[in-house]
């Protein structure tokens, strides 16, 4: 039997939804009450047999799958941005985000894009048309376009020199105007990433930084084709709050090949005596036929839905008793922290990088495989490196794919993302997508994963872990179109 924690409740009548299925503690837990019950195993191994099937993980909506590729061109991508740049909300500041995609390493578990190779030579080029797709933007927009926050990921950012994320981030900022709340985040591989790196990242501006911890076990690490120590991460983390940084955060992978409470265990227990500010807590999504590196794992190797949730309610119960809060879906933030108090206040986003604090209307992605968006639309850059690069020297903006959103995706956008944020939803029972999408739910909420209270849905405690599930249930675009949901991993 696992813990699970609930945290904060106002009471027992809280959670009446699930009794008989529970056994109820509280305690008390660091400034406020821990309400701490213990599922049924034999109604949870029901629960997720029945609704542990593929689904979005909604980053967006729609996902990324149902995106076109023949019709949305660049043009279309152009018309979306001026559009956008006439509006009432043209001035509003832009989010950044910079795809870097090499690695030196396969990490066998990663279904992230990237290239593996050792050649670094491939950085000056590519740094190159990453600032020329920049450039296209800021003379599009006429002039300097203000931003908020600039993102590198990957891949491995720094995969790529000192001169080269100084190349790049100068050039970024000669044709951007900074808000006054302007700032930088990095991801960083604590096993490769040296201690004058993150130095020199600050002193560029970086003053976020997310560590890929993934777990701490070395037999995980090894598993998993990932080298790094927690002496290696002792001395990053050290190191970033020697230097200022004000944010630090860990992301960390439930459900890895052959991975155990045990290892679960080990690593949070690892990560709460570094004490990050925020903590991203995935789980590991197994899609082969994306991946090629996750052919070194079967169906076997992996743990069964029932050991896999209890891998993440583990790490939930430890990170909770060490103080932190439980955000959205799988992101945890000490409480004072800014992602903490926006889920608190109900001001939470999600976007492509996960929650945040920030609601950009006009997200823009440089790199192979980015993503920009603005309130009308979405787009992504052609994932294949080379066919990037060849878009770029051929002055075209580099779109593989892409949708432009109707009034109903606009509707149903709100809807999925105040579930994901705020695991409740107004419904609007004039529209026939709600009545046909309640019908698909009505099971869930016999079995308590939802509850429909003065024209309000909300996602109980017991539905938390089939999130993506629910959202799918009532997304009416796949069901509406004989849903494919092969491009997906499994719900929980």
């Amino acid at each position: 039997m696992v813990p699970v924690i609930v945290w904060p409740l106002a009471g027992p009548s809280d959670i009446n939804h699930l009794l008989p299925r529970t056994r109820i503690i509280c305690t008390k837990g660091p400034g406020a009450d821990i309400w701490i019950f213990t599922p049924d195993m034999s109604s949870l191994s029901e629960l997720l047999r029945k609704y542990n099937q593929p689904a979005p993980r909604y980053t967006s909506y729609p996902p990324v799958p149902d995106w076109e590729t023949a019709t949305f061109t660049d043009g279309v991508w152009k018309n979306a941005l001026v559009q956008f740049r006439n509006s009432e909300e043209g001035n509003a500041p832009a989010q950044v985000y910079i795809h870097l995609p090499y690695c030196e390493s396969l990490c066998t578990f990663c279904a992230c894009n990237k290239r593996i190779t050792k050649n670094h030579e491939l950085e000056d080029p590519y740094i190159t048309a990453v600032l020329k797709e920049w450039d296209m933007y800021s003379n599009l927009y006429g002039g300097p376009i203000p931003i908020s926050e600039i993102h590198l990921g990957g891949g491995t950012p720094t995969f790529f020199s000192e001169e080269s994320l100084s190349r790049l981030i100068n050039g970024i900022l000669a044709h951007a105007v900074k808000t006054p709340d302007f700032e930088m985040g990095i991801e960083v591989h604590p096993g490769t990433t040296t201690i004058q790196m993150v130095r020199h990242l600050h002193t560029l501006g970086f003053s976020r930084i997310s560590m890929g911890i993934q777990d701490f076990s070395p037999f995980i690490l090894e598993k998993i084709n990932r080298t790094q120590s927690f002496k290696q991460t002792l001395e990053l983390v050290n190191e970033a709050r020697k230097c200022g940084y004000h944010s630090i955060n860990f992301d960390l992978v439930y459900g890895l090949p052959f991975q155990k409470i045990s290892h679960i265990e080990y690593t949070v227990s690892k990560v709460i005596q570094l004490n990050p500010d925020r903590i991203a807590f995935y789980g590991y999504a197994h899609v082969p036929w994306k991946s090629k590196g996750q052919r070194h794992f079967t169906e076997a190797d992996l743990p069964e839905p029932v050991a896999r949730w209890a891998l993440f309610e583990k790490g939930k119960e430890m990170l909770a008793m060490a103080g932190y809060l439980s955000i959205g879906m799988d992101h945890f933030a000490k409480p004072g922290d800014a992602l903490s108090d926006a889920f608190q206040d109900g001001t939470l986003h999600r976007n492509f990088m996960g929650y945040t604090e920030q609601n950009a209307r006009l997200l823009i992605g440089l790199g192979a495989s980015a993503i920009g968006e603005t309130p009308d639309a979405y787009a992504q850059n052609e994932p294949v490196i080379e066919d990037y690069l060849a878009r770029i020297e051929a002055g075209e903006f580099p779109i593989f794919k892409g949708h432009l959103l109707s009034e109903t995706d606009k509707i149903w956008k709100q809807h999925i993302m105040e579930l994901m944020c705020h695991q409740k939803t107004d419904m609007d029972l004039n529209d026939p997508n709600w009545l046909t999408a309640l019908k698909r739910v009505a099971e869930m909420r016999d079995e308590g994963l939802i509850s429909l209270k003065n024209m309000t849905l909300h996602i109980t405690y017991l539905g938390l872990p089939f999130m993506r599930t629910i959202c799918y249930m009532l997304d009416y675009r796949h069901w509406e179109s004989s849903p494919e949901t092969s491009a997906f991993s499994a719900a929980v």
